[in-house]
């Protein structure tokens, strides 16, 4: 299996043992090395860099921070983002979460801070990892303006909106929220195979009640998309590793 978004870094110290038991059970992990708060791209990217290999790692600027316009911020992540743009698999997480940003002003960052990075993963010629709540038209809109190949982690938006997405050439990651979020088990219900990768988005999205996610909890998901379209465990987990491997381009 592979848990094709997560955040191993937020486990902080405990990162490196979480790193090394995903890797007895997991084929490999894409870790959305993602600025948001007190979480800097390069404090994560050193933790995590002795797992690279196992761990895919891609850089991005979340919405939620994005929100808060800190262009000195933006800046360094660029730089960053652009010496290290050989070891990334992808640019994100970045994109629009209109649920946490209800002021124009937020949103207005939010826009800019998404359009810069977009911009910068079309100049890269990388792949995007969305983060899009509320706004999953628009943000949708925009990729396929620039041109780029896109994955939309955690989809929560309409199974009509999935659809045009995946018709599009995108991928959309199915979570291990599957059972709590209508909107996530209705897009696994509607959506081909050929289309889903399955993701955790760790240690957020527990299907456990209480208890912080891991990235082998990818499990639930695959075992619950193979129930929810009749099909066996095993033909889940291929193609759901396979779709990941070709959108990310994992040497594996």
């Amino acid at each position: 299996m592979i848990d094709a978004h997560c955040h191993i870094e937020m486990f902080k110290k405990d990162a490196p043992k979480i790193a090394e038991e995903s890797r007895k059970r997991l084929r490999a992990v894409v870790d959305s090395i993602t600025e948001y708060r007190k979480f800097h791209v390069w404090k994560s990217w050193e933790l995590l860099k002795p797992h690279f290999g196992f761990i895919f790692p891609t850089l991005g600027y979340a919405p939620n921070e994005a929100r808060r316009g800190n262009w000195d911020k933006v800046r360094k992540v660029d730089a960053f983002i652009r010496e290290n743009a050989d070891e990334i698999v992808a640019i994100g997480e970045i994109g629009l979460d209109f649920y946490y940003a209800k002021t124009e002003e937020e949103r207005k960052n939010q826009r800019e801070i998404f359009h810069h990075f977009l911009n910068l993963a079309v100049e890269l010629g990388k792949p995007v990892v969305l983060h899009a709540r509320d706004a999953e038209k628009e943000v949708f809109e925009a990729i396929q303006r620039a041109g780029v190949r896109a994955y939309f982690h955690s989809y929560s938006g309409p199974s009509d909106l999935a659809l045009e997405i995946v018709e599009n050439g995108h991928i959309i990651g199915i979570n291990t929220g599957i059972d709590f979020i209508p909107e996530v088990r209705k897009a696994a219900e509607v959506l081909p195979l050929e289309s889903i990768v399955v993701e955790t988005d760790a240690p957020y999205m527990s299907p456990y009640k209480g208890e912080k996610n891991y990235p082998w909890n990818v499990e639930y998901a695959v075992r619950r998309i193979a129930e929810i379209k009749g099909l066996e465990f095993k033909e889940v987990e291929k193609i759901t590793e396979r779709n990941a491997i070709r959108f990310f381009d994992l040497k594996l």
